[in-house]
């Protein structure tokens, strides 16, 4: 298999984002625009990644149903190798939220469908063609905290994965203690915000570069941090670099955090430097939430 192939393990789903103009309190109903598109933290950050001329895959779980087909020929699209996936007799997974003028109100992410399936999911990892414990992928594998707990743990462990370079991320901050396994695993990057990385580390930080040196100092071997507009921070070795975002008016928010990852990963295998990196991925972030969300793909 190609040693250029970039792996994104987790969520394949559809994303549908209702927007409204103005602040929304619980209650509320108001007018505003309804999207449809293809999501989830494994699809979005391979989406980006073929943005950056990279060649992705994703390995999930995609159902039989119409959903599942409109889904996978709209990420084959994308750039994005389909072929991996694993087809669920369940429903395809869904991520519904709620944005207003604020940000994010509410989201309700079912993932159903990728949990039913469970290791299934890994299979072309551990019983090939991508690889096998005797013969483990040496390419980037991207993980999302959508996957179980259960799951995450074996995978921190498996030796189908010691030669992976892995990037992980919690996906919300009610999954941020899913990828506590990692903090023990040498050459994993976390990818944080502050809020998962106080949950993770069981107390508040205060702001993102003392996160992320906490989170070293716990066991982390590399590990970006964000914190809305405030600075961001990115530790590694004995280093830490923190940059501020540009201050903007966000157009909408889900899917920033895969549009940072996927720009910070694509930078590093550029070999470009720790601080240009990080920059180039506060900069994918500004200008995923400034952009008009895309129009509802046709059903």
């Amino acid at each position: 298999m190609s040693a250029d192939l970039l792996l994104c393990i987790g969520a394949v789903l559809w994303d549908v984002i209702g927007r409204a103009p103005r602040p929304m309190a619980p209650g509320d109903d108001r007018p505003g625009r309804i999207s449809r598109r293809p999501g989830g933290v494994a699809l979005n950050v391979a989406a980006a990644l073929a943005r950056h001329g990279l060649r992705p895959a994703v390995l999930g779980a995609v159902g039989r149903d119409a959903e599942g087909e409109a889904l996978i020929a709209a990420t084959a699209a994308l750039g994005i190798e389909t072929r991996w996936l694993c087809r669920s007799a369940r429903p395809t997974d869904v991520y519904m939220a709620i944005e207003d003028a604020t940000g994010l109100v509410a989201a309700i992410a079912d993932a159903g469908g990728l949990e039913a399936a469970g290791a299934a999911v890994l299979a072309p990892l551990i019983e090939g063609p991508l690889g096998t414990p005797d013969r483990p992928f040496a390419g980037t594998v991207v993980l999302d905290g959508n996957l179980l707990p259960g799951l995450l743990a074996k995978i921190a462990a498996h030796p189908a994965f010691a030669a992976a370079d892995l990037r992980v991320a919690p996906a919300s901050p009610g999954k941020a203690e899913r990828i506590a396994p990692f903090l023990a695993r040498p050459g994993a990057t976390l990818y944080l915000n502050r809020a998962e990385a106080g949950l993770i580390l069981g107390r508040e930080l205060a702001d993102a570069p003392t996160a992320a040196a906490t989170l070293r100092a716990a066991g982390a071997a590399r590990v970006l941090v964000t914190d809305g507009s405030k600075a961001a921070a990115f530790a590694s070795d004995d280093r830490l670099v923190a940059a501020c975002p540009a201050p903007v008016e966000a157009a909408h928010v889900t899917g920033a955090g895969d549009a940072l990852m996927a720009a910070h990963i694509a930078a590093e295998l550029g070999g470009v430097p720790a601080e240009a990196a990080l920059a180039a991925a506060l900069a994918a972030a500004t200008r995923h939430v400034t952009a008009e969300a895309d129009p509802c793909p046709s059903r």
